[in-house]
């Protein structure tokens, strides 16, 4: 049965006008984003057969452009539509973390990088640079590694550093493996980066790991 047949409170577009996005269930957005079915399914249906063949909605974002083809329904606009709103969520994460204060806002600060880093099939190692009030001037990747590690050199991230005028910043690098907790190479890297960064009063005010749960904040382990 088409969706236009179904009753008003039943369809996902109706559904989340009335009673907000949170009400949808995975299928019923995964719906309202792919607008129509194919013969025989509903845009709903074929959302429900998406989510069953990808395992979940979150390996449907993630999939690169050829695994998002492979499936009936989708193709390269869907693929450019589903990029941009993926985007367009993580720019206004960061506006919302330029608003205030970093230290003050330690939700969107962990909320914002794992938008950024937590879908990565690699090691990236990135920084938020602050000013002297712990705004944020700008969040940057400087260093991409294989799945295993990534090669960090505290002489670029103190002169990137500089370069922004900086006065202090908040480390971060994701676990492809999806496990945050640190490793001992992150122990001893966040160390030379501290010292490196003390020597021109740069202060790092965290390090936080990404994986696929809540981020691991060296701060709050007491580690830094």
């Amino acid at each position: 049965m088409p969706i236009t047949d179904w009753p008003l409170a039943e369809r996902p577009r109706e559904k989340l006008l009335k009673q907000g996005a949170a009400a949808l269930s995975d299928a019923e957005l995964l719906a309202i984003f792919l607008r129509t079915g194919v013969p025989g399914r509903s845009a709903v249906d074929l959302a429900r057969d998406l989510l069953a063949g990808f395992g979940s909605l979150r390996a449907l974002v993630q999939a690169d452009l050829t695994q998002f083809c492979r499936h009936a329904g989708l193709g390269p606009a869907k693929f450019v539509q589903l990029q941009a709103v993926m985007e367009m969520a993580r720019r206004h994460l960061y506006e919302d973390l330029q608003r205030g204060d970093a230290l003050t806002s330690p939700g969107a600060v962990r909320t914002y990088l794992r938008s950024r880093l937590m879908s990565l099939p690699h090691e990236v190692f990135a920084c938020l640079f602050l000013d002297n009030q712990h705004r944020v001037i700008a969040f940057e990747e400087l260093f991409r590694g294989t799945l295993d590690s990534a090669s960090v050199y505290p002489r670029e991230v103190v002169k990137r550093a500089l370069a922004l005028n900086a006065a202090a910043l908040i480390l971060t690098h994701n676990h492809p493996s999806g496990v945050a907790e640190p490793s001992q190479a992150d122990l001893m890297l966040t160390r030379r980066l501290r010292e490196s960064l003390a020597t021109v009063d740069i202060r790092v005010l965290d390090h936080l790991v990404v994986g696929d749960g809540e981020p691991v904040s060296f701060a709050e382990r007491g580690l830094l």
